[in-house]
């Protein structure tokens, strides 16, 4: 994590501050492909997060039985925080570079900065430090629900016997933390994401 927050930083950096102006003192517009990708990278972002959190999660949730939905969430979790990080770093990258080119710093500027950081370094930390164990959390509830031959379910919860289980309850409920805080933080990311949209429509 801090090898990737270093190099977004890095790469943030000018080489030559005198470089944004050009011999008549006047700013230097950003480039065609900064621009491209940048926003490319942030439409990408907006439309991951309203795809997994709208239209798939709920989708597979109300249709699938739950640990077919688990064992696809255990595949797309992984995958979506991390091109989610992704994203949010190139959209942090390029919108450093657009501003740093055309010497444009002021309040909303830095505020934007702080919502697009906030933005990549909890998605970052969520792929790296959230979600393993939260699919460790899946395996080993799916194992003991299997064996107790509940699961099977479409769109709701059936603990059946294993309501009166210690030590299934207790793997249960870390299991709905751990995946309210993964909520939680989809939820934030999804706030930064909108304020940033609201700013490039302004």
């Amino acid at each position: 994590m801090a090898l990737a927050v270093t190099l977004v930083a890095a790469s943030m950096l000018p080489g030559d501050m005198k470089k944004t102006s050009n011999v008549n003192g006047e700013n230097v517009k950003p480039r065609t492909f900064v621009n491209f990708v940048y926003l490319a990278a942030f439409c990408t972002h907006v439309g991951a997060q309203f795809w997994m959190t709208f239209i798939s999660g709920l989708s597979l949730y109300f249709n699938l039985a739950r640990h077919a939905f688990g064992d696809v969430q255990k595949i797309l979790f992984p995958k979506y925080f991390s091109l989610n990080s992704l994203l949010s770093a190139i959209t942090l990258i390029q919108f450093g570079k657009m501003h740093v080119a055309a010497n444009m710093w002021d309040v909303h500027t830095y505020l934007q900065l702080f919502v697009l950081s906030l933005c990549f370094l909890l998605e970052l930390m969520i792929r790296l430090y959230v979600v393993p164990p939260l699919l460790r959390l899946i395996t080993v509830k799916t194992a003991i629900e299997k064996s107790a031959g509940v699961g099977n379910e479409v769109g709701r919860y059936d603990l059946g016997p294993l309501v009166d289980c210690p030590h299934y309850m207790a793997i249960h409920r870390a299991f709905r933390q751990v995946h309210l805080f993964v909520a939680i933080g989809n939820v934030v990311t999804m706030m930064c994401t909108a304020f940033h949209l609201a700013y490039i429509a302004a």
